[in-house]
Protein backbone atom coordinates (compact mmCIF):
# COMPACT_ATOMS: atom_id res chain seq x y z
CA UNK A 1 0.00 0.00 0.00
CA UNK A 2 1.41 3.30 -1.04
CA UNK A 3 1.19 6.62 1.35
CA UNK A 4 2.33 9.32 -1.28
CA UNK A 5 -1.26 10.38 -1.18
CA UNK A 6 -1.00 11.49 2.50
CA UNK A 7 2.91 13.64 1.80
CA UNK A 8 1.10 17.11 0.09
CA UNK A 9 -1.82 17.13 2.92
CA UNK A 10 0.81 16.74 5.57
CA UNK A 11 3.32 18.77 4.70
CA UNK A 12 2.09 22.38 6.00
CA UNK A 13 2.64 22.49 9.74
CA UNK A 14 -1.16 21.45 12.03
CA UNK A 15 -0.69 24.64 14.63
CA UNK A 16 -2.70 27.61 13.18
CA UNK A 17 -4.07 30.35 14.77
CA UNK A 18 -7.66 31.22 15.44
CA UNK A 19 -9.41 33.64 12.34
CA UNK A 20 -6.92 34.08 10.21
CA UNK A 21 -4.94 31.70 7.68
CA UNK A 22 -5.32 28.31 9.57
CA UNK A 23 -8.03 25.31 9.44
CA UNK A 24 -9.44 24.77 6.91
CA UNK A 25 -6.26 25.43 4.98
CA UNK A 26 -2.73 24.10 4.85
CA UNK A 27 -0.84 27.17 4.98
CA UNK A 28 0.16 28.89 7.93
CA UNK A 29 -0.30 32.10 9.46
CA UNK A 30 2.51 34.08 11.30
CA UNK A 31 0.28 35.14 14.62
CA UNK A 32 1.08 32.56 17.26
CA UNK A 33 -1.43 31.77 19.88
CA UNK A 34 -2.23 34.25 22.68
CA UNK A 35 -0.18 33.92 26.28
CA UNK A 36 -1.99 31.66 28.44
CA UNK A 37 -4.53 30.53 26.10
CA UNK A 38 -4.96 27.00 24.61
CA UNK A 39 -6.34 26.35 21.09
CA UNK A 40 -7.83 22.73 20.67
CA UNK A 41 -8.65 21.80 16.99
CA UNK A 42 -10.25 18.66 15.46
CA UNK A 43 -11.67 17.90 12.08
CA UNK A 44 -12.22 15.12 9.46
CA UNK A 45 -10.82 14.77 5.96
CA UNK A 46 -11.40 12.59 2.99
CA UNK A 47 -8.37 12.24 -0.21
CA UNK A 48 -9.32 10.21 -3.09
CA UNK A 49 -6.14 9.65 -5.38
CA UNK A 50 -6.97 7.07 -8.08
CA UNK A 51 -7.88 3.70 -6.60
CA UNK A 52 -5.83 4.88 -3.01
CA UNK A 53 -8.96 6.55 -0.57
CA UNK A 54 -8.33 8.06 2.90
CA UNK A 55 -10.00 9.24 5.50
CA UNK A 56 -8.35 11.27 8.24
CA UNK A 57 -9.46 13.05 11.70
CA UNK A 58 -6.62 15.36 12.83
CA UNK A 59 -6.28 16.37 16.54
CA UNK A 60 -4.07 19.33 17.52
CA UNK A 61 -3.23 21.18 20.93
CA UNK A 62 -1.74 24.97 20.87
CA UNK A 63 -0.55 26.63 23.97
CA UNK A 64 0.72 30.47 24.13
CA UNK A 65 3.95 29.90 26.14
CA UNK A 66 4.87 33.06 25.68
CA UNK A 67 3.83 36.83 23.59
CA UNK A 68 5.06 35.52 19.89
CA UNK A 69 5.77 31.68 20.35
CA UNK A 70 3.66 29.05 20.62
CA UNK A 71 3.98 25.61 21.22
CA UNK A 72 1.84 22.18 20.26
CA UNK A 73 1.10 18.65 19.23
CA UNK A 74 -0.97 17.14 16.46
CA UNK A 75 -1.88 13.16 16.07
CA UNK A 76 -5.52 11.75 15.01
CA UNK A 77 -6.34 8.40 13.41
CA UNK A 78 -6.81 7.47 9.86
CA UNK A 79 -8.43 4.57 7.72
CA UNK A 80 -6.96 3.83 3.78
CA UNK A 81 -8.89 1.78 1.36
CA UNK A 82 -6.22 0.77 -1.84
CA UNK A 83 -6.40 -2.22 -3.85
CA UNK A 84 -9.09 -4.10 -2.07
CA UNK A 85 -7.07 -3.62 1.16
CA UNK A 86 -8.86 -1.85 4.41
CA UNK A 87 -6.21 -0.09 6.89
CA UNK A 88 -6.74 1.79 10.04
CA UNK A 89 -4.93 3.29 12.75
CA UNK A 90 -3.36 6.31 14.37
CA UNK A 91 -1.66 8.92 12.60
CA UNK A 92 1.74 9.91 12.83
CA UNK A 93 2.94 13.07 15.84
CA UNK A 94 3.91 16.22 14.99
CA UNK A 95 5.37 18.43 17.72
CA UNK A 96 6.63 21.94 16.97
CA UNK A 97 6.64 25.36 17.73
CA UNK A 98 5.82 28.90 15.68
CA UNK A 99 8.25 32.30 17.10
CA UNK A 100 7.17 35.63 15.43
CA UNK A 101 10.46 37.14 15.05
CA UNK A 102 9.42 40.14 13.51
CA UNK A 103 5.72 41.41 14.53
CA UNK A 104 6.63 44.19 11.43
CA UNK A 105 8.57 44.72 8.85
CA UNK A 106 9.20 47.74 6.70
CA UNK A 107 6.54 46.41 3.97
CA UNK A 108 4.15 46.09 7.25
CA UNK A 109 4.27 41.93 7.17
CA UNK A 110 4.74 39.72 10.03
CA UNK A 111 7.21 37.11 10.04
CA UNK A 112 7.37 33.66 11.77
CA UNK A 113 9.82 30.48 12.11
CA UNK A 114 7.90 27.75 12.50
CA UNK A 115 9.95 24.02 13.33
CA UNK A 116 8.88 20.96 13.69
CA UNK A 117 9.40 17.74 13.86
CA UNK A 118 7.56 14.08 12.80
CA UNK A 119 7.78 11.33 15.23
CA UNK A 120 6.48 7.80 13.51
CA UNK A 121 3.75 6.41 15.77
CA UNK A 122 1.67 5.34 12.56
CA UNK A 123 1.90 1.76 11.84
CA UNK A 124 4.39 1.53 9.13
CA UNK A 125 3.82 -2.01 7.99
CA UNK A 126 -0.01 -1.22 7.27
CA UNK A 127 1.43 1.69 5.24
CA UNK A 128 0.21 4.05 6.93
CA UNK A 129 3.43 5.95 7.47
CA UNK A 130 7.06 5.44 7.27
CA UNK A 131 8.63 4.80 9.86
CA UNK A 132 10.85 7.36 10.09
CA UNK A 133 11.18 10.88 11.88
CA UNK A 134 11.38 13.78 9.97
CA UNK A 135 12.02 17.57 10.75
CA UNK A 136 10.55 20.70 9.27
CA UNK A 137 11.12 24.87 9.14
CA UNK A 138 8.87 26.89 7.35
CA UNK A 139 9.15 30.67 7.14
CA UNK A 140 6.01 32.50 7.55
CA UNK A 141 4.86 35.75 6.25
CA UNK A 142 1.49 37.20 6.96
CA UNK A 143 0.11 40.56 5.95
CA UNK A 144 -3.21 42.59 6.59
CA UNK A 145 -4.59 43.50 3.45
CA UNK A 146 -6.79 46.86 4.18
CA UNK A 147 -9.53 46.11 6.77
CA UNK A 148 -11.39 42.83 6.10
CA UNK A 149 -8.47 40.87 4.01
CA UNK A 150 -5.03 39.06 4.58
CA UNK A 151 -2.28 37.47 2.73
CA UNK A 152 0.05 34.47 3.87
CA UNK A 153 2.92 33.21 2.30
CA UNK A 154 4.82 30.17 3.60
CA UNK A 155 8.35 28.37 2.70
CA UNK A 156 9.63 25.79 4.03
CA UNK A 157 12.30 22.58 4.06
CA UNK A 158 11.47 18.98 5.30
CA UNK A 159 14.59 16.79 6.37
CA UNK A 160 12.89 13.37 5.20
CA UNK A 161 14.40 10.29 7.47
CA UNK A 162 15.36 7.57 5.79
CA UNK A 163 16.47 6.82 1.90
CA UNK A 164 13.30 9.47 0.46
CA UNK A 165 14.06 12.60 -0.50
CA UNK A 166 13.64 15.82 1.23
CA UNK A 167 10.98 18.31 0.26
CA UNK A 168 10.63 22.00 -0.93
CA UNK A 169 7.46 22.84 0.36
CA UNK A 170 5.56 25.96 -0.58
CA UNK A 171 2.11 28.02 -0.47
CA UNK A 172 0.26 31.02 -0.72
CA UNK A 173 -3.39 31.88 0.98
CA UNK A 174 -5.61 34.77 1.07
CA UNK A 175 -8.66 34.83 3.55
CA UNK A 176 -11.59 37.65 3.21
CA UNK A 177 -13.94 38.38 5.85
CA UNK A 178 -17.51 38.05 4.06
CA UNK A 179 -19.68 38.80 6.63
CA UNK A 180 -19.18 40.01 11.00
CA UNK A 181 -19.42 35.87 11.22
CA UNK A 182 -18.19 34.47 7.94
CA UNK A 183 -14.65 34.33 6.48
CA UNK A 184 -13.97 33.29 2.60
CA UNK A 185 -10.36 31.31 2.38
CA UNK A 186 -8.41 30.05 -0.24
CA UNK A 187 -4.79 28.61 -0.93
CA UNK A 188 -2.25 27.24 -3.85
CA UNK A 189 0.29 25.26 -2.09
CA UNK A 190 2.84 22.31 -3.66
CA UNK A 191 5.67 20.56 -2.89
CA UNK A 192 8.77 18.82 -4.64
CA UNK A 193 11.46 16.48 -3.83
CA UNK A 194 14.90 17.73 -4.13
CA UNK A 195 16.03 14.86 -6.22
CA UNK A 196 16.99 15.62 -9.93
CA UNK A 197 14.05 15.67 -12.33
CA UNK A 198 11.11 15.22 -9.87
CA UNK A 199 7.11 16.24 -10.15
CA UNK A 200 6.37 19.13 -8.38
CA UNK A 201 3.00 18.40 -6.81
CA UNK A 202 0.50 21.26 -6.51
CA UNK A 203 -2.91 21.70 -4.87
CA UNK A 204 -5.72 24.16 -4.02
CA UNK A 205 -8.36 24.59 -1.53
CA UNK A 206 -11.44 27.09 -1.30
CA UNK A 207 -13.56 27.13 2.12
CA UNK A 208 -15.16 29.20 4.44
CA UNK A 209 -14.60 29.90 8.45
CA UNK A 210 -18.17 30.49 10.60
CA UNK A 211 -17.34 32.38 13.85
CA UNK A 212 -19.84 30.69 15.82
CA UNK A 213 -18.60 32.59 19.28
CA UNK A 214 -15.86 34.49 20.27
CA UNK A 215 -14.10 31.07 20.93
CA UNK A 216 -15.82 29.00 18.38
CA UNK A 217 -14.92 29.08 14.91
CA UNK A 218 -16.26 26.11 12.45
CA UNK A 219 -14.50 25.38 8.85
CA UNK A 220 -15.23 23.65 5.47
CA UNK A 221 -12.96 23.20 2.76
CA UNK A 222 -12.72 21.30 -0.67
CA UNK A 223 -10.07 21.05 -3.03
CA UNK A 224 -8.43 19.25 -6.03
CA UNK A 225 -4.47 18.71 -7.72
CA UNK A 226 -3.03 21.39 -9.83
CA UNK A 227 -1.75 19.69 -12.46
CA UNK A 228 -1.10 16.06 -12.84
CA UNK A 229 -0.09 14.92 -10.21
CA UNK A 230 -1.43 14.85 -6.49
CA UNK A 231 -5.00 14.11 -5.10
CA UNK A 232 -8.02 14.33 -7.61
CA UNK A 233 -10.26 15.48 -4.59
CA UNK A 234 -10.05 16.35 -0.75
CA UNK A 235 -12.56 17.88 1.39
CA UNK A 236 -11.97 18.96 5.22
CA UNK A 237 -14.32 20.11 7.78
CA UNK A 238 -13.79 21.00 11.32
CA UNK A 239 -13.50 23.12 14.42
CA UNK A 240 -11.28 25.23 16.42
CA UNK A 241 -11.95 26.11 19.93
CA UNK A 242 -9.94 28.43 21.76
CA UNK A 243 -9.56 27.85 25.52
CA UNK A 244 -8.20 30.10 28.48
Amino acid sequence: MTTRLLVVPAVAFLFVAPALAGRPLSVDDADPVAPGLIEAEAGAGYTKEGGIKAWDMPVGLTYGVLEGLEAGIGFGGQYVEAGGEDESGIRDTAIGAKWQFLPSCPLGARHALAPSVKLPTADEDKGLGSGETDFDLTWIISRTLGEKAGAHVNLGYAWIGGPEDDVLHYGFALDYQATETMQAVGEVFAERETSGGADTVGQFNLGLRYSATDALALDLAAGSRIGDDGPDFTVTAGLTWVLE
